[in-house]
């Protein structure tokens, strides 16, 4: 969320969500697309925006309300599957979640755990070997996980 406003215009401040693809909407100027703009350059993009067909000069400030989480979900064999959020500014690999998760059940099939992605629209599933990070240390197997990805860990299988 980001409370935009634009100096001396108090019918133009807004609070807005920006869209899971990056864009806003702002009066007068419509959809504006700041995906992967800093804050200055999303405010110089504004104004911009505003001064072409409206105002004079404008002063655009942004001030970030709220940052959208980014989520995970961790289903299966653990003791409380369900959403985790990323920590802003952090990388959460598939140990962290599961630890997160707290833990695996008595009946799950630990190294049959894998990562459901969606890359490019295709599906993807990633395995991962749980005992090689835990048992092995091999923490190169240890994998980050990305905003919605699914770690499912299955029922062992007696």
């Amino acid at each position: 969320m980001l409370d935009i406003s634009v100096y001396q215009e108090p019918d133009l401040s807004k609070v807005v969500r920006v869209s899971q693809d990056g864009f806003i909407s702002f009066p007068l100027v419509g959809k504006v697309n700041v995906s992967g703009l800093d804050i200055i350059a999303a405010e110089e993009k504004i104004a911009a925006l505003l001064e072409r067909d409206y105002l004079i000069n404008p002063s655009v400030k942004i001030l970030v309300k709220e940052y959208s989480s980014k989520k995970v979900f961790v289903l299966g064999e653990v003791k409380n599957p369900g959403s985790l959020s990323i920590p802003q500014d952090k990388k959460l690999t598939v140990i962290e979640a599961i630890a997160m998760a707290g833990g695996f059940s008595t009946t799950a099939a630990i190294d049959g755990t894998r990562i459901i992605r969606v890359e490019n629209g295709v599906k993807k599933y990633l395995p991962v070997k749980v005992s090689d990070i835990t048992k092995r240390g091999d923490k190169a197997k240890d994998i980050i996980l990305e905003p919605n990805d699914i770690l499912f860990i299955p029922e062992r299988i007696f």
